[in-house]
């Protein structure tokens, strides 16, 4: 059994044991507190039950398009998702992702969720696959070290043609990420 709640300031200190994966982004204090004080619904965390040790936890936004687009929507982001290596294969990720979808689409009416995953990262890509999520193009360089992809899931309720998931046909460089939104 675990335990879902939003993450606080203080779990910071605590939430090493699954943030020192490779594959995961980590980010300095004031970027974390950003998303806390701004996006505190899409910050969440799972806990075991006795003694609320982090296994994992899922930080994101909602964004719009350029203004100047004909496709100005909003949308959810997924920032970061992670799941401690002693806690993987039990579902965790996928409830987050969930709830994550949950309150794109309940409570802000998003058209979408979309994420950056590295283009080596195929364990991650195999599961947001399964999850409804496809590749919508990929960024060159967009990680330090490698391509990455932009995965994308549309929201049944406000796109059920899935348009917003219609791939790009060409690699992007990270500078062109705003305008092909």
């Amino acid at each position: 059994m675990t335990t879902t709640r939003r993450f606080t300031a203080d779990d910071l200190f605590r939430f090493n044991n699954v943030n020192l994966d490779h594959y995961t982004e980590t980010y300095n204090l004031n970027f974390y507190f950003q998303y806390l004080a701004n996006w505190p619904e899409y910050f969440l965390k799972t806990e075991t039950p006795h003694d609320s040790t982090v296994m994992g936890y899922i930080m994101g936004k909602i964004e719009t398009a350029p203004q100047d687009t004909k496709r100005a929507k909003w949308h959810g982001h997924v920032t970061a998702l992670t799941v401690g290596p002693d806690y993987r294969r039990l579902g965790l990720a996928k409830n987050m992702m969930d709830l994550l979808e949950d309150i794109t689409d309940e409570m802000h009416k998003g058209f979408f969720v979309d994420l950056f995953v590295r283009c080596s990262n195929v364990v991650a890509i195999s599961m947001y696959e399964k999850l409804g999520y496809k590749v919508y193009r990929r960024i060159n360089r967009y990680y330090t070290d490698e391509d990455g992809f932009d995965m994308r899931k549309s929201m049944i309720s406000r796109d059920p043609g899935k348009k917003f998931m219609i791939p790009l046909t060409r690699t992007i460089d990270c500078d062109e990420l705003d305008s092909t939104l």
